[in-house]
């Protein structure tokens, strides 16, 4: 019974002992797990904020290039037109053609991209009068200004000549016999009435087909003539549209496709740029540490040498002083011996 009495604390002892290798195991191992799942997930969220800052560079390259490159695709400005009234006979109360400046400029930049073709046109709206109908065929002359004043380019054109190449609709104001326009007024008295509607026909002319505008005189104004005194507008506008081709043409129609592809190269070569820098830091820092390695040894090595020659250097110098050399023993002992 002593013995088992004296048998049980040691067990015990062993126990515990053998249960707090085992915990302090268990938390080595759950400290080496947890360092090791940190480590990975600060590599993770470094290659993640590695990657969308490049993506993020990519895009700003893309959109900087996109808008650099990419020209105004449409413009669009309201035609106010003047004439003189002063007329000498009062038989007529125009005394000139209706004329407009437009101007080419917004916001003290040119409107117009040098090198890219535009088409420009003029929108007329005109109501359908007797007098619009008996004017028939008219001319719109164009001409465009630069800053000192010099012309750039002149354009005059027939409504009916150009737009019947095109369409001939836009020709003129359309015919409609008199009974038609009886009908037509009838149907649509409610909206003539109410002003949703109005008895007008809209003229579109192409002033130009391909202007590309001159930089070393670029157009700074427009100034549209309409070579008639008895036409009756209501109002006017002007269109440029530019005509894209090759990369524009791309860019313009395709936006969603260009700007993957432009992005994912923008990436790709990024990418390529910073893996490649990485790989050289490595590279250095691998040098470095094998030139600090080999700069030791090679100390090391040279200062084992300059030791051993100095210690040679002593012993030959004590071989050829040995003779000469007296220590104060050796004295003593030769003064006993006397």
């Amino acid at each position: 019974m002593d013995q088992g009495s004296h048998l049980r604390p040691g067990e015990d002892e062993e126990l515990s002992i053998l249960i707090g290798h085992t915990l302090l195991g268990l938390q080595d191992s759950f400290v080496r797990v947890m360092s090791r799942a940190r480590q990975r997930v600060m590599e993770g969220f470094m290659v993640f904020s590695i990657v969308v800052l490049l993506l993020w560079i990519a895009a700003f390259l893309y959109s900087g290039f996109y808008y650099s490159y990419m020209p105004k695709a449409a413009f669009s400005s309201p035609v106010h037109y003047y004439y003189r009234a002063d007329c000498e006979s009062p038989a007529s109360f125009l005394c000139s053609y209706p004329v407009a400046n437009v101007s080419l400029m917004r916001n003290q930049k040119h409107v117009l991209t040098f090198g890219q073709a535009y088409r420009m046109s003029l929108q007329l709206e005109m109501p359908d009068s007797p007098t619009n109908r008996e004017l028939g065929m008219f001319m719109i002359k164009t001409t465009c200004f630069s800053q000192d004043g010099q012309q750039v380019a002149s354009s005059a054109r027939s409504a009916r000549q150009l737009l019947s190449a095109s369409s001939s609709r836009f020709s003129m104001l359309r015919y409609r016999s008199d009974l038609l326009m009886y009908l037509r007024t009838l149907v649509f008295l409610p909206a003539f009435l109410t002003g949703v509607a109005e008895q007008e026909q809209v003229l579109e002319v192409e002033l130009f087909s391909e202007y590309t505008d001159d930089p070393y005189a670029p157009s700074v104004t427009a100034v549209i003539e309409i070579l008639s005194n008895k036409v009756q507008i209501y109002s006017s506008q002007l269109y440029i549209h530019a005509h894209f081709t090759g990369i524009r043409h791309l860019l313009f129609n395709f936006p969603l496709l260009s700007a993957l592809v432009g992005v994912s190269s923008n990436f790709i070569f990024l990418s390529l740029l910073f893996v490649l820098s990485y790989l050289r830091l490595l590279f250095r820092v691998d040098l470095g540490v094998e030139q600090l390695r080999t700069d030791g040894l090679l100390s090391n090595r040279d200062r084992n040498l300059n030791i051993n020659q100095h210690e040679d250097a002593a012993a030959g110098a004590a071989e050829l002083m040995g003779p000469l050399q007296m220590t104060p023993t050796n004295l003593s002992q030769e003064r006993t011996h006397l």
